[in-house]
């Protein structure tokens, strides 16, 4: 854990207040769905998403993204793979008019995600981010811009829920670091409100 990190001690199944703001903040449920449904749904994303793995340029060079990435509108969701269900069941502790569905695939601890905010001009005002987990747990960091830059470890737990407000995208940021821990596959899925084209 990074210096001047802490861990949160979370009840099992209650909602927990991460980061407050007048949108709803940061919030964590640890049982969102239940450990069952957790698995038959990383199962299903695990085999049958069109997981792609891309390269980015930074610096001078091109470097592999550590993960593999998978998105589907709303519209257009497979069939064959859980995402209505899960859609609907984000609906209902979180509403929001959710019209894309972005996946990450972390094969083990050295995939990873690197500190940031997700981009105000990629996101519709007001409407929250909801972020389901799957398959092993993983850390995440959430750390404030300014003020007392303390970093919050919350570990996330397969069938969880982690909405977050879009004025916290402006406020803090968030990401997954490496781990030398033995460490499974994982899989969010991550449900925003895109502008319309």
């Amino acid at each position: 854990m990074p210096a001047g990190a802490f861990s949160l001690d979370l009840f099992a199944g209650a909602m927990t207040q991460l980061v407050d703001d007048a949108q709803g903040g940061i919030r964590y449920w640890p049982e969102f769905v239940d450990a069952a449904l957790a698995q038959e749904w990383f199962a299903t994303l695990h085999a049958n998403a069109a997981w792609t793995h891309l390269q980015r340029p930074m610096y001078d060079r091109v470097v592999d993204v550590p993960r593999l990435l998978a998105s589907y509108r709303i519209e257009a969701f497979p069939p064959e793979l859980p995402l209505a269900d899960m859609l609907a069941r984000v609906q209902a502790i979180v509403p929001a008019p959710y019209n894309d569905v972005g996946m990450n695939l972390y094969r083990d601890g050295n995939d990873s995600v690197a500190m940031h905010s997700d981009k105000s001009h990629l996101l519709l005002a007001t409407h929250p981010i909801a972020l389901v987990s799957l398959g092993d747990p993983r850390r995440m960091l959430i750390r404030a811009k300014a003020g007392n830059r303390r970093t919050l470890a919350v570990d996330l737990e397969p069938g969880s829920l982690l909405c977050m407000s879009h004025a916290s995208q402006a406020t803090h940021e968030h990401g997954i670091p490496k781990t030398k821990k033995p460490q499974g596959p994982r899989i969010s899925a991550v449900f925003r409100v895109r502008p319309h084209e």
